[in-house]
């Protein structure tokens, strides 16, 4: 049996996801006269059009895609975009709470900002930037998709831990364990994962500040 993954691991994982994955947030920032109500919602929404058809397409390969780190690596990367999208509308821009955010709502587990900090500054580069490719600065459906198949395959190194994200129906998500028309039932189960995801993020910085 493998060893648990480690706080450290995580932390630093996610702190290249948060890395990765900023400068895609910042592209797809939402439009300036949208009410403050709905500006949670309008990240799920919008990342379920531009990539939640990225999230589902492992489908194709129906149950196989759970065999293979797939479906938790690619859905998982594109829910950071959404964690992340709505931790913008609230303003949160220190790293650790980022981060404790990305693995509260994304992988159950319970890090705060407080705790995350000190295993930041630790961080030895881990996972070099050579061997993730820089990052993306094209604008578009193409450049969108190269960032978050670059972050899934970051995830990939803790793919034990990714279990725990938010997910769809169990309708849906029986559904997707089917050749071909799974796909259809995995956009449907990412959709309202990105959804749970949003409001989720959106919950807990609502709630008491705990630190």
């Amino acid at each position: 049996m493998a060893a648990p993954i480690s706080d450290a691991v995580v932390v630093d994982v996610l702190r290249r996801v948060d890395r990765l994955t900023g400068p895609l947030v910042r592209r797809l920032g939402r439009p300036p006269a949208l009410p403050a109500a709905e500006r949670d919602a309008w990240w799920a929404d919008r990342v379920s059009r531009v990539a939640a058809g990225v999230s589902a397409a492992p489908r194709f390969a129906g149950a196989l895609a759970d065999v293979l780190p797939l479906q938790n690596t690619v859905g998982t990367a594109v829910q950071s975009l959404v964690v992340l999208g709505v931790a913008s509308e609230h303003g949160v821009e220190d790293p650790a709470a980022r981060i404790s955010l990305l693995s509260r709502v994304l992988l159950r587990r319970p890090l705060t900002a407080e705790q995350v900090r000190p295993l930041l500054e630790r961080a030895k580069g881990t996972y070099a930037e050579e061997a993730l490719g820089k990052r993306d600065g094209r604008a578009g459906l193409r450049g969108t998709a190269r960032t978050l198949w670059r972050v899934a395959g970051l995830l990939g190194r803790i793919d034990d831990t990714l279990d725990a994200r938010p997910k769809g129906r169990l309708f849906h998500r029986a559904v997707a364990n089917l050749p071909v028309v799974g796909v259809a039932g995995g956009y449907a189960a990412e959709r309202e994962g990105l959804r749970l995801a949003a409001a989720e993020t959106a919950a807990i910085l609502e709630g008491p500040v705990s630190e």
